[in-house]
């Protein structure tokens, strides 16, 4: 009788999470600063967009995309979701590694050495940072040829408005040239400023079609979100996170950032276990918020 009723309890939580229920306090807290995917619409459709791109044969024109919102919307989240779906192999016969994706960060200064030099840091490749351009360039050409990805993800695009107008259309064509000479799909993720960035270069713009993720506001999805935070969270009693007045709430405390949504709830559950509540309420919401704003 009492399992069965243990079992209905944990009904609430996703089955991976009800593993964690009978564990001490510390452990589910623990668990609960672990990254964590939560699908939503929004983002599948832009994780379905890419896999379109990721499929399309090499042509002389591959598909390109800027996918832009404001910091902390959770656009990093998606693209490594993306390049987890999407592992590494290697390559027996060649004796090569195998990248579908290779993802990156556009340096804080942009200039091409910088650009190549973090390219080849993040594909594993030794070089000296100070060799020059045209050595770089070499050694990336080669052996991105012989990885073949079929994407390449440039993150913090709007970096490109640190550099000088000179610095920011040498980078621009850097990524026209890769797209062409590697035929790869090249994605670029910033904030609005990268929208502007790339307005100044009119084959950019229309190369590199622009998709945001906006912030969050009062909708049928929103709740279905929250509902789906609320079944990662190991705590033995529902929460009913979608209600009216948490959901106003939340997106009052957080400005429909799915960041500051996600560090919100998290804390909220953890003062929830302390307490011995085990369920968020909006008490709990509204000292969260209060000690961190």
């Amino acid at each position: 009788m009492s399992n069965s009723g243990e079992r209905a309890t944990a009904s609430h939580v996703a089955p991976n999470v009800r593993a964690l229920l009978p564990l001490a306090d510390d452990v589910r807290i623990g668990a609960m600063q672990r990254d964590r995917w939560i699908d939503y619409a929004r983002a599948s459709a832009v994780l379905e967009r890419l896999s379109r791109m990721l499929a399309t044969p090499a042509r002389d024109r591959m598909p390109c995309l800027l996918l832009h919102g404001e910091s902390n919307i959770g656009k990093t989240q998606v693209i490594r979701k993306f390049v987890r779906d999407h592992p590494p192999s290697f390559d027996e016969e060649r004796g090569v590694e195998r990248r579908q994706i290779i993802s990156m960060q556009m340096p804080a200064l942009p200039d091409q050495r910088r650009f190549y030099s973090a390219l080849l840091f993040e594909i594993g490749a030794p070089h000296s940072p100070k060799a020059g351009v045209s050595v770089l360039e070499g050694l990336t050409r080669t052996l991105l040829h012989a990885m073949k990805p079929r994407m390449l993800v440039v993150d913090e695009v709007h970096h490109l408005l640190a550099g000088n107008y000179r610095e920011q259309r040498a980078s621009m064509n850097l990524l026209k040239y890769l797209a062409n000479d590697l035929q790869m799909s090249v994605v670029l993720v910033g904030t609005a400023d990268a929208v502007v960035a790339l307005q100044t270069d009119a084959q950019m713009s229309s190369r590199f079609p622009p998709t945001e993720l906006p912030r969050w506001g009062e909708s049928d999805e929103f709740r279905r979100f929250l509902h789906a935070f609320e079944r990662l969270l190991p705590l033995k009693k529902p929460s009913s996170l979608a209600q009216r007045d948490v959901v106003e709430f939340v997106l009052a405390a957080t400005g429909g950032l799915t960041g500051a949504i996600a560090q919100l709830l998290t804390h909220a559950a953890e003062l929830a276990i302390r307490d011995g509540s085990e369920r968020v309420g909006l008490t709990h919401l509204e000292h969260v918020a209060l000690v961190t704003a």
